[in-house]
């Protein structure tokens, strides 16, 4: 006699019937119970969606029920399955268990990321409590983006110091840092300074959500600071000479939209674990690393995003608009 609560629902943890690992917590009320009971398959019950729903039903990633065990008290149930497809969470891990809480309360990532959520999701409806459907997205946000980081590589290659500020930040960076400037101090390295202006606006950025760097608002405020982290980060592509396939922009904002979907975890998260983590990969001056600083970069823009309930192609179509004014690039 299973005892749900006031809300008619009871929690359900999922484990992996071969490795034993937990694999996620969700609720059922008694239409999913019913359904995961009659089907083989789970099933559970979306708060937000206020809909049962079948896990996998998305991804194709479903859980085969081996057997269901009720605590004592009857008031909460674990599932042995079988998890087919890559994994149950859909940040792309196998579990949803896949960060360790450290002693200065930051978090660690202990497992590794098994599928890309904005691709696998790019097709579907929306996923999670209130994560707004990507293929809104997607292909608009990739466009807007490869148009942007266009625009900077002509500015790179084409000298336009004195008509344009970021061509000139453009070829003094790459000059110095051929140089082997990226030794000198931050004052005077080029590559150390776009990474100090880069720092400075992830703080702006990570202050707006936190209703302590107020202009205008939250949303033009994310805006205009979402654009101007973006820039940094797209001059400092620019300037380790990559192509836009080696980092994909778009795909680390979509991840970082859905981040802030999975796990409210707070303003900390953008202001402490990713922003510092992103200005360290970026500083080391390493080729892989700068890859993952730019996308962990572009992540916490997507984040900012979602916090403050707007869309991920409002920066950069905020960029493409001030570029238009300019005549970098045509209407």
């Amino acid at each position: 006699m299973l005892k749900f609560d006031r809300q008619g629902l009871i929690p359900a943890v999922i484990q992996d019937d071969i490795t034993g690992d937990v694999l996620m917590v969700a609720f059922m009320n008694q239409e999913a119970f019913q359904r995961t009971r009659e089907t083989g398959y789970t099933h559970f019950f979306s708060r937000s969606r206020n809909t049962v729903w079948r896990k996998g039903e998305q991804s194709g990633h479903v859980q085969e029920v081996r057997a269901i065990f009720v605590n004592c008290e009857e008031n909460s149930l674990l599932l042995r399955v079988i998890q087919h497809g890559a994994g149950a969470c859909h940040m792309g891990y196998r579990s949803c268990y896949y960060r360790r809480l450290l002693p200065d309360g930051t978090y660690e990532t202990v497992a590794e990321r098994l599928f890309e959520p904005a691709v696998v999701y790019a097709n579907t409806p929306g996923v999670g409590a209130q994560f707004i459907a990507p293929v809104e997205f997607a292909a608009p946000l990739e466009t807007a983006l490869r148009q942007l980081y266009d625009a900077y590589l002509y500015l790179r290659d084409h000298d336009l110091s004195e008509e344009s500020n970021t061509s000139r930040l453009l070829h003094e960076s790459l000059d110095r840092v051929g140089q082997g400037a990226i030794n000198q101090t931050p004052t005077t390295a080029p590559w150390l300074y776009l990474v100090s202006r880069l720092a400075d606006e992830l703080q702006e950025l990570a202050e707006v959500q936190r209703g302590e760097h107020v202009h205008s608002g939250q949303q033009p405020d994310t805006i205009l600071e979402g654009s101007q982290v973006g820039y940094w980060l797209l001059l400092l592509a620019a300037t380790a000479k990559l192509h836009y396939d080696d980092f994909t922009p778009h795909v680390s904002m979509l991840r970082g939209y859905y981040e802030r979907y999975s796990a409210d975890v707070g303003t900390r998260f953008i202001a402490s674990e990713q922003q510092e983590n992103c200005l360290k990969l970026l500083t080391a001056h390493e080729p892989s690393m700068v890859v993952q600083g730019l996308q962990s970069g572009f992540a916490l823009i997507g984040w900012a995003c979602a916090q403050a309930g707007m869309s991920p192609l409002a920066p950069a179509e905020f960029d493409l608009e001030q570029m238009r004014r300019k005549g970098l690039i045509g209407g």
